[in-house]
C-alpha cells in the first residue's frame, strides 16, 4: 500500500454501485483508477490531518439516486473534499459522491477531462439530470463560488442560495439530503481577497489566510449528513414555490450546522482576530 494506494479506498471504489466496464470505466468517464490514486491522498488528510468525523452516514442510501446539498467555506476546496472522502470511507455503505464542477475549473481541456475521471462534470442541469437518472449520489454546494469566499468575519452565515438544484431534485423525484461541513472556517481563515490578482487569473477570487499557503491548517473537521427531505412537484413549479422549498433545505442546513458548533471548542485560533480593513484587498 502506497500514498497513492489506499487499501480500504480501493477496496471500498470496488464496491461502489457503478457498473464499470472491463477497463474500469464507466460510461461518464469515470475511472477507477484515477479514484484511488485521488482518494488514497485524500483519505490520509481526511484521517490525520483533519481528522474529520462524519455523523449521520446512516441517512445516505446504500444505493440509488440522492442530491447531497452542502454549504461551502474555506476557499480551497478542503470542505468539498472532505465531504466526498466521508462518502468513499464509509464502510457500511460506501457511495462516490458526483459534484457539479463551477464553470471556471472545467475551462481548459485538461481540467475537464481530469475532473471527469473522478465523476465531476461541469454544472449544466442536464449533467446534473444524467447522473441522478442513472441513481448517482450528486453533491451540490448551491452558495457556490460566494460561499466558498466568504470571510472569516462571516464564518458560518449561509449566504444567497441558488435555486436550480431544487428544480433539478423534482424534476428527477430525487431526495434532498441537506449536509453541513464545520471546520473549513478555522482551517482556512480567509482575512481578505486579493481582486486584481483575481482578475489577472480569471477566478472568482484569490483568498488569503494566515497561513499565506494555499493549504488547510490541521483543525479537526465534522461533517453532519441530515435526514432526507421529500418535495412534491416536478420542477416547473412557480418561483415562489421553489424558493419556500430551498428555504427549508436552508433551514435544515443552519440546524445542523448550529448542532455541529454547539459540539465543538468555544475559542478557536483567530477568535479574536481583528476584522480586515476592506481597502486592503484592493
Amino acid at each position: 500500500m502506497s500514498f497513492f494506494d489506499d487499501k480500504q479506498v480501493r477496496l471500498n471504489i470496488d464496491r461502489l454501485p457503478i457498473a464499470f466496464d472491463d477497463y474500469g470505466f464507466d460510461r461518464f468517464g469515470l475511472s477507477k483508477k484515477a479514484l484511488v490514486r485521488a482518494y488514497s491522498p485524500m483519505a490520509y488528510l481526511y484521517r490525520h490531518y483533519l481528522k474529520v468525523t462524519a455523523f449521520g452516514m446512516e441517512f445516505i442510501p446504500r444505493q440509488g439516486r440522492a442530491l447531497v446539498v452542502a454549504n461551502h467555506s474555506g476557499g480551497i476546496g478542503a470542505d468539498a473534499a472532505m465531504i466526498f472522502t466521508s462518502l468513499v470511507l464509509n464502510d457500511e455503505a460506501p457511495r462516490l459522491g458526483q459534484g457539479m464542477a463551477e464553470y471556471f475549473l472545467t475551462r481548459s481541456p485538461f481540467a475537464s477531462v481530469a475532473l471527469s475521471r473522478l465523476g465531476h462534470l461541469t454544472g449544466l442541469p442536464e449533467h446534473g439530470a444524467y447522473l441522478l437518472e442513472d441513481e448517482r449520489l450528486v453533491v451540490v454546494f448551491p452558495e457556490g463560488a460566494a460561499g466558498a469566499g466568504k470571510l472569516y468575519k462571516d464564518r458560518y452565515k449561509l449566504v444567497r442560495f441558488g435555486t436550480g438544484f431544487m428544480r433539478l431534485a423534482l424534476k428527477t423525484g430525487t431526495p434532498v439530503i441537506p449536509c453541513a461541513f464545520i471546520g473549513g472556517e478555522e482551517a482556512f481563515p480567509q482575512l481578505f481577497h486579493i481582486k486584481w490578482l483575481a482578475r489577472l487569473v480569471n477566478g472568482p477570487f484569490v483568498p488569503v489566510a494566515p497561513q499565506l499557503v494555499f493549504f488547510p491548517l490541521p483543525v479537526a473537521c465534522q461533517v453532519y449528513y441530515g435526514l432526507p427531505m421529500h418535495f412534491e412537484g416536478d420542477g416547473s413549479e412557480p418561483d415562489h414555490v421553489i424558493q419556500e422549498y430551498v428555504d427549508q433545505v436552508r433551514a435544515s442546513m443552519e440546524g445542523l450546522i448550529s448542532t455541529g458548533l454547539d459540539a465543538r471548542p468555544q475559542a478557536f485560533m483567530f477568535e479574536k482576530m481583528p476584522d480586515p480593513k476592506e481597502d486592503t484587498s484592493r
